[in-house]
């Protein structure tokens, strides 16, 4: 065999992205201080809670821990992410600081606004001001997804989780 033949049936060198082994370190460092501040944690309020306050920090911590190995096995065998082909994004416009100062003022008005109106207004406004700022023309159905999921998570952590939101204009009704 000729040494040309050799080097054609040889692998060719795999690219390896060892600047992603720094997201492995901090994958790892989060699921320890996790761990570790999960262990901490007293059972003194849920003495009948057969689960107990560390299980799911420590479910976090154990996921974050196997997440690292995982990255760092596929990152040494030389896994190198494909370059993002872009988006419809033309970089050479200026950025539209007038959309981002509408969507800062509907948040602001959402902030002063959900003590007063309640979630479930100041929310169902929040979503149709946002759709409006980002070019939506349909303020009558987003006024409507709006309202729908302002009430739903008005709801959903009401009853679901025992945290009551602002009740607002709308207290004595929701």
């Amino acid at each position: 065999m000729t040494s040309g033949a050799t080097a054609a049936t040889s692998p060719p060198a795999r690219e390896r992205d060892l600047s992603q082994l720094l997201l492995v370190g901090i994958l790892a460092v989060l699921g320890v201080v996790v761990a570790v501040d999960a262990s901490r944690l007293r059972n003194d309020f849920a003495k009948l809670d057969p689960v107990g306050p560390k299980a799911f920090p420590y479910a976090v911590a154990a996921a974050l821990l196997v997440l690292a190995a995982l990255l760092a096995v596929s990152v040494l065998r030389g896994s190198v992410p494909e370059a993002e082909e872009g988006e419809d994004v033309d970089l050479t416009q200026r950025a539209d600081w007038s959309t981002v100062a509408k969507l800062v003022g509907v948040f602001v008005f959402l902030i002063a606004t959900v003590n007063v109106l309640g979630w479930a207004v100041s929310g169902a406004l929040f979503f149709a001001g946002c759709s409006l700022t980002l070019g939506s023309r349909t303020w009558l159905r987003d006024l409507a997804i709006g309202t729908a999921l302002s009430v739903a998570t008005f709801y959903a952590f009401y009853s679901g989780l025992g945290v009551p939101l602002p009740a607002g204009i709308l207290d004595g009704i929701l």
